[in-house]
């Protein structure tokens, strides 16, 4: 009898308080090592271009004299830049996020992060960090953008790019330089494309699904071959771009044989304005964009988007965006993609 006494006693002792305004569903427990901030049930937060997202950050309980500290991981420097920093009474805001985030702050122990018109650098991994002297903890998320990955290269031939002029030719058609696991997803999805191109963190790969001569040869297998980290000044090679959807927007083809210039007034001419390479893959993969026709776009190449593959229209016969290159500007040959928001 008295054993069962001191056994009910110890576990009272052990069970949390009845009072607790945080309870975790039976079988995920917390982590031992977070004694004020609540593991997230689901560490990655998705999201759409232009849309608003919450990272969710709650604490169990208020230590005295805390602060909370919201990070991101930029896989570019391998730095995390401070987004805000708030005591639970008084905030402030940091860095170039800092117009369009704010903390939602739903009840007294919400620290979660709000983004507004969420932008493709927006992407990547956050960290909600707990700072109370000697018993700091954070928790990790990650904001993902449903998107495509292109690789691209300039007018003038492949190879011609070093990691700085990468990165501003994707921002320059509507996109932004992919990251590692953006390009491996891609891979898997069938991206295969023989030249090495860079990526967001400096280094440099390509995308193989069927090994082949000119490719590194039949006998290496297939994957993401990498040529690691490369010298971002000297070293030149293409891009790999990963563009996402953007809301109330649309991209449509004018017909006509027009020269560049005279397609860049026809759609200006709809209250458009031509399209970039980026809004053409992006109309194609998440709005089904399907056309036969040959279209300029603004960096003065021509392609064409095809969601059903058939004989007549480049004869593949996988899905794609199709590119005659970067014919003379002057041919009256083929109309133009515009884009338009809505």
């Amino acid at each position: 009898m008295h054993r069962l006494l001191l056994l009910g006693c110890l576990w009272l002792l052990a069970a949390p308080p009845a009072s607790s305004i945080f309870q975790r569903p039976t079988g995920t427990p917390a982590p031992p090592h977070l004694q004020y901030l609540l593991e997230p049930l689901h560490p990655t937060v998705h999201t759409q271009r232009g849309a608003t997202a919450t990272l969710p950050c709650v604490l169990r309980a208020l230590p005295r004299n805390y602060r909370v500290k919201w990070s991101k991981v930029e896989p570019a420097n391998y730095r995390e830049n401070i987004i805000i920093i708030t005591n639970g009474l008084y905030h402030k805001n940091y860095g170039p996020l800092s117009p369009r985030v704010r903390l939602r702050h739903s009840h007294r122990y919400d620290a979660s992060l709000t983004i507004t018109d969420v932008a493709l650098e927006d992407e990547g991994r956050y960290r909600c960090q707990l700072v109370n002297g000697l018993e700091d903890e954070s928790i990790s998320l990650t904001l993902h953008l449903e998107g495509v990955v292109f690789p691209y290269q300039p007018s003038n031939g492949r190879y011609k790019f070093n990691y700085h002029e990468a990165k501003r030719a994707c921002e320059q058609q509507d996109s932004r330089l992919a990251t590692y696991q953006q390009l491996y997803k891609a891979w898997t999805e069938g991206l295969d494309w023989c030249n090495a191109g860079w990526i967001l963190d400096g280094t440099v790969h390509y995308p193989i699904i069927n090994s082949r001569e000119p490719c590194g040869g039949r006998l290496l297998l297939p994957g993401v071959r990498t040529y690691g980290a490369r010298d971002k000044q000297k070293d030149r090679f293409d891009a790999f771009c990963f563009t996402s959807a953007l809301q109330g927007s649309q991209v449509y083809f004018i017909r006509g044989h027009l020269n560049f210039k005279e397609a860049g007034q026809a759609c200006r001419n709809h209250g458009a304005a031509i399209a970039k390479v980026g809004q053409l893959y992006s109309a194609w993969k998440f709005s089904q964009l399907d056309r036969c026709d040959g279209g300029w776009l603004a960096d003065g190449s021509v392609r064409y988007p095809i969601a059903t593959p058939r004989e007549r229209c480049g004869g593949l016969p996988d899905p794609g965006v199709r590119s005659f290159g970067f014919p003379s500007k002057e041919m009256r040959t083929y109309g133009t993609y515009c884009f338009v928001r809505k």
